[in-house]
């Protein structure tokens, strides 16, 4: 039975190999130093996103000209830039397992400090949103783990790739039969950032991405 399952085991973790293999191994020191910069970067922006929510009245005079301008408030309080973030600290990880741990790192730092702020702070806490985002937290090292093999050169890769862009679409632009809006200038970055992270190295496979990427959307959104 042992070996049956080390023998599934060897095939999983060639299949996976495939897709994309561990790149530039790092030390431990640095590992652990990587994984709290990214602890701080999420405790940093779930901080800040909620402090723009709560005192939007109060902020400086040029942080609220350049929130009147670009609802970088309501930018922060949807999905589309923390998936682009995890995506990022996913795909530049030196490996799936590493994609894991940072993730979650994040998506604990930025969901712990941004409801201890509207708690103790801002002096309410909305339960149902809270706990979307403990249930996100919960399954982000799994994604991203997967998310790690979509920079692979397969052509899994290239659909897993593809299916994320369609994820990102579709938090980014609203569309129909008869009209195509982004739902801002801030979530067209997103998306195009998307787009350059999760490029192949050819144009030909980069453009099948796109493609694929805006037949799921559609699909998705169906």
């Amino acid at each position: 039975m042992k070996s049956q399952s080390e023998f599934v085991r060897v095939i999983m973790i060639n299949f996976l190999n495939d897709i994309r293999n561990a790149e530039n191994p790092i030390s431990n020191n640095r590992k652990l130093i990587n994984t709290i910069a990214i602890l701080f970067l999420g405790i940093a922006l779930g901080t800040f996103s909620k402090y723009l929510d709560f005192r939007q009245t109060e902020l400086p005079g040029v942080l609220m000209a350049i929130n009147g301008v670009l609802d970088i408030g309501n930018f922060l309080g949807r999905f589309a830039i923390w998936i682009l973030i995890a995506l990022c600290i996913s795909i530049y990880s030196n490996s799936a397992i590493r994609a894991s741990i940072n993730v979650f790192v994040f998506f604990v730092g930025m969901v712990a400090s941004y409801y201890l702020y509207s708690n103790y702070i801002a002096g309410f806490f909305p339960r149902s949103y809270a706990m979307i985002c403990f249930g996100f937290t919960a399954v982000s090292p799994v994604l991203s783990f997967v998310c790690w093999y979509a920079r692979g050169k397969s052509k899994l890769a290239l659909i897993l790739s593809a299916l994320i862009l369609a994820v990102l679409f579709n938090m980014c632009f609203v569309y129909g039969c008869w009209y195509f809006n982004a739902k801002s200038v801030l979530e067209v970055i997103v998306f195009i950032i998307g787009l350059i992270v999760l490029r192949r190295d050819k144009l030909r496979s980069s453009v099948l991405m796109g493609t694929i990427s805006i037949v799921l959307a559609v699909l998705l959104d169906m």
